[in-house]
């Protein structure tokens, strides 16, 4: 709803080029729509369906988006109906976002091979007493790290984490991420670049 009412502010401001698309499972489409129209000033909401897109795909479909082919996926959540994607970069490299839970295995059709793995890693294992991340379906830097290990992805983006000690969050999910990972290990600053050249 945020990113919809910021691009649609941007939009009538007329500093925004271009059309908005989203894509989500067919199942939010409805949702979407339903609290933009509760929370979103009538101007901005006319704008869903002029130049705010709201596109469902469904489980295994593949879109062509800004020129890349990218394929959506259930991530089998165990809280709410949610999707990641893989692509094939320019470079001809296999990108992929497993979602916002840990990885399932019935994903592994789509983030085998992969040589960029974006996943979440709510906080270092050893803090995980203290941000409870399994109660909030998330997993702890070691797992994920060891998950990458295990599949061979040799660049590993960790993201969605706690942000309690964010002065020192990249220096120490690093330091835990390399005791079990032996690829490219990334925790990005917010704002951060990463070249995807690797």
């Amino acid at each position: 709803m945020w990113l919809i009412r910021v691009i649609a502010t941007r939009m009538k401001k007329g500093t925004y080029e271009g059309d908005l698309n989203i894509y989500c499972h067919e199942d939010l489409v409805d949702t979407i729509t339903t609290i933009c129209r509760l929370t979103v000033q009538g101007k901005f909401f006319k704008m869903i369906g002029d130049r705010i897109h709201l596109i469902p795909v469904k489980d295994g479909e593949t879109k062509c988006i800004m020129g890349y082919d990218v394929t959506f996926f259930d991530i089998h959540s165990t809280k709410a109906k949610q999707y990641g994607f893989t692509t094939i970069l320019k470079n001809g490299k296999k990108f992929t976002c497993a979602g916002d839970e840990p990885y399932n295995a019935d994903c592994h059709m789509y983030v085998e091979g992969s040589q960029w793995l974006l996943h979440e890693a709510f906080c270092l294992y050893g803090d995980r007493d203290r941000f409870q991340p399994y109660e909030k379906h998330h997993s702890t830097v070691k797992e994920a790290s060891e998950l990458a290990e295990s599949l061979n992805i040799p660049n590993l983006v960790l993201w969605h984490t706690e942000d309690k000690n964010i002065t020192r969050r990249k220096e120490l999910y690093t330091a835990e991420g390399k005791e079990y990972y032996h690829g490219n290990l990334f925790v990005p600053d917010d704002g951060e670049i990463l070249s995807l050249d690797r």
